[in-house]
């Protein structure tokens, strides 16, 4: 008669990053698709070295979590001079919409991706996400206008509460 060993499971170590008592807490507060990276590449940074990150979406970075408008931010020229364009180009029809087209191509070409799976990939990491209750009472959002793993829709209080001692960015 034969029988069958249980052998112990194999578990492979991938080098994750192990928590290192660190807390970064970032405010994401603007709604353009050239604002919405800096944020979200930081906190991806932050939770692949350990770092338990938190971010705040408030006032026009609303844009990044409203599940109508994440997919689509924009990039507008106008007032931009580091994209080194005469300002008045940016005004013309069809400036941002080509703008746009451009940053979004640039990004992709460096396999970074869309807002949406960006904030997909921060949350399967770890990361939290918060949205601020004065700028969702003013913009008369829900939870459910919010992309689901929003953790909640709390005051700036609470969240200072929530991160205290972390370092703070603001975006």
């Amino acid at each position: 008669m034969t029988t069958l060993e249980t052998s112990p499971a194999i578990v492979p170590d991938f080098g994750e990053a192990t928590p290192t008592g660190r807390k970064l807490a970032i405010i994401c507060s603007k709604g353009s698709l050239d604002m919405a990276y800096p944020g979200l590449i930081l906190a991806n940074a932050a939770l692949g070295e350990g770092v338990e990150t938190h971010l705040f979406f408030t006032f026009w970075g609303f844009e990044m979590i409203n599940k109508k408008t994440m997919g689509d931010l924009k990039f507008t020229m106008l007032g931009n001079t580091a994209t080194h364009i005469p300002q008045g180009l940016g005004g013309l029809p069809g400036m941002t919409a080509m703008a746009t087209s451009k940053l979004k191509k640039s990004i992709a070409e460096l396999d970074v991706p869309e807002i949406p799976e960006f904030l997909e990939q921060i949350v399967a990491s770890g990361g939290h996400l918060w949205a601020c209750r004065m700028s969702a009472d003013m913009n008369h959002l829900t939870m459910e206008d919010l992309y689901e793993e929003v953790e909640g829709i709390i005051s700036a209080s609470d969240f200072i509460e929530k991160t205290e001692g972390a370092q703070l960015l603001f975006i």
